[in-house]
């Protein structure tokens, strides 16, 4: 079980959308809304794990159309977050970035994000401690995620606000914006390239 924890936490704080994108929301927007988007964050990450604990992921994701299709959505999805944090503290602003994702946007996130189900396969298809109890290992497993997954996420939402309160001027401000959204890219273009 302690393995399970170990791989859980690595798996989880190392940079990806979710990630990334409450660090970028909390910086761009604030505590408020980047606990809005936390919650819908939240909620998708449990979704893609019920998905992926009954076998429905499975079965959607044999099909290469539809998973196909799920990776552009998540590349678009991503691409457009990563373009509202960049501009969240800019004067040039061309796309509309007075509404911080929210609560459906979080959800959107993890259920076309697809490192959130490759982590989900690893963490319920793995790592077994309990032979012989599998409803209550994965009970087990739901309850250690979910333990370990909300304070790393209120962690990186903190450092993002954290830069928020520094009253940093406008430039200093879209520049942290910018590296934030950058990152995200790169997860992007490192998922793109895995997929080739």
């Amino acid at each position: 079980m302690l393995t399970f924890a170990a791989a859980v936490f690595f798996l989880i704080v190392t940079p990806g959308p979710g990630v990334l994108s409450i660090a970028g929301v909390g910086s761009g927007y604030g505590y408020r809304a980047g606990t809005r988007y936390l919650a819908g964050l939240f909620v998708g990450t449990n979704l893609v794990a019920l998905a992926v604990v009954s076998g429905l992921a499975a079965l959607v994701l044999a099909e290469p159309r539809i998973r196909q299709l799920l990776f552009v959505a998540s590349v678009a999805y991503l691409l457009y977050i990563a373009l509202r944090i960049a501009f969240a503290g800019a004067q040039v602003a061309f796309i509309e970035t007075q509404k911080a994702p929210g609560f459906f946007g979080g959800i959107a996130l993890q259920v076309i994000n697809p490192k959130a189900y490759a982590v989900n396969t690893a963490f319920f298809s793995g790592f077994a401690f309990l032979p012989g109890h599998t409803g209550l290992e994965i009970a087990l497993k739901f309850l250690i995620i979910n333990a370990i997954w909300i304070p790393i996420h209120f962690g990186w939402l903190w450092a993002g606000v954290a830069l928020r309160r520094l009253d940093l001027s406008r430039r200093v401000q879209f520049a942290i914006n910018g590296v934030m959204a950058a990152a995200m890219l790169a997860v992007v273009a490192l998922a793109a390239y895995a997929a080739l």
